[in-house]
């Protein structure tokens, strides 16, 4: 599907942990969401070890750009993956504020991802809850 070794896969991790944790709350079905990301990536890892691993980033690092230069450099249909997944966890516990909606707006623009693209696929799985 694209060339991310298993650092990488972590670093995207360690952003979906921020996006999860941005409100406060960090719940199961965020955690669970996360490990389906890892898995879909790392299919024959220990989830559980990466994700600790992804939190231990998230939780030493204050800046989102060395996550996103990862994302930025990848295709666009994997740029549309990793917007997919944070929207899913954003999206999981029925709420979006606007931290959630400031972080995902900040995004975009590190990565280069079309915003219109981003309200599509927001949109989407919004209807499809």
């Amino acid at each position: 599907m694209n060339n991310l070794d298993k650092e990488n896969i972590i670093g995207v991790a360690a952003l979906l942990v921020h996006a999860a944790k941005i409100d406060e709350e960090y719940s199961d079905q965020e955690k669970l969401l996360i490990k389906e990301f890892i898995k879909s990536y790392l299919e024959n890892e220990n989830i559980e070890e990466i994700l600790k691993k992804a939190e231990v980033i998230e939780n030493n690092s204050n800046q989102l750009l060395s996550f996103t230069n990862i994302i930025k450099k990848n295709t666009i249909k994997f740029k549309s993956d990793i917007i997919e997944h944070l929207w899913k966890i954003i999206i999981s516990d029925k709420a979006i504020d606007k931290y959630e909606s400031n972080l995902m707006r900040r995004i975009c623009g590190l990565i280069y991802f079309p915003d219109k693209l981003c309200a599509e696929i927001k949109l989407r799985l919004l209807n499809n809850k």
